[in-house]
């Protein structure tokens, strides 16, 4: 199955450098924010599309920069999807880096409670991985200075 880029879903035209990809009935658009990369997936995931939409998802997770997963818009998902979060989690670890998974309700039914670090909203998650930033920052001159 090939992956599509298209306009956005409201018809809008195409925005330089922020692309929908279109993965067989799932949505996916990728923003780099200055705290982290935002992956918002939208519509339905299951497993005619699953390769298609974790291809392109993990394809966004980068070395030093928070991840956030936002799929508060997915309306359907089949029993894959998590083990596609399984493999987001376990690229994000590689990588280094923290991440965060906004659930829709239909994503939730199939969440165990204490599997994956959730999020009701993106500002939230962001709020989140300012307060890390800030609590790194201050402890680096106590890490420089020498006794």
């Amino acid at each position: 199955m090939s992956v599509i880029a298209t306009t956005s879903a409201s018809g809008a035209k195409f925005r330089y450098g922020n692309p929908v990809f279109d993965c067989n009935g799932a949505q996916l658009r990728a923003q780099c924010r200055q705290l982290a990369t935002v992956v918002t997936l939208t519509g339905r995931v299951d497993s005619a599309n699953i390769d298609a939409v974790s291809q392109q998802a993990r394809r966004f997770i980068l070395a030093e920069k928070p991840f956030v997963l936002d799929m508060s818009g997915v309306n359907s998902c089949g029993a894959l999807a998590i083990p596609f979060l399984r493999t987001v989690d376990e690229q994000c670890r590689v990588a280094g880096v923290e991440w965060a998974l906004i659930p829709s309700a239909a994503l939730t039914r199939r969440l165990r409670d204490d599997e994956f670090v959730t999020t009701p909203s993106v500002p939230d998650a962001m709020e989140h991985f300012a307060d890390e930033l800030h609590t790194r920052r201050r402890l680096l001159p106590l890490l420089a200075k020498t006794a």
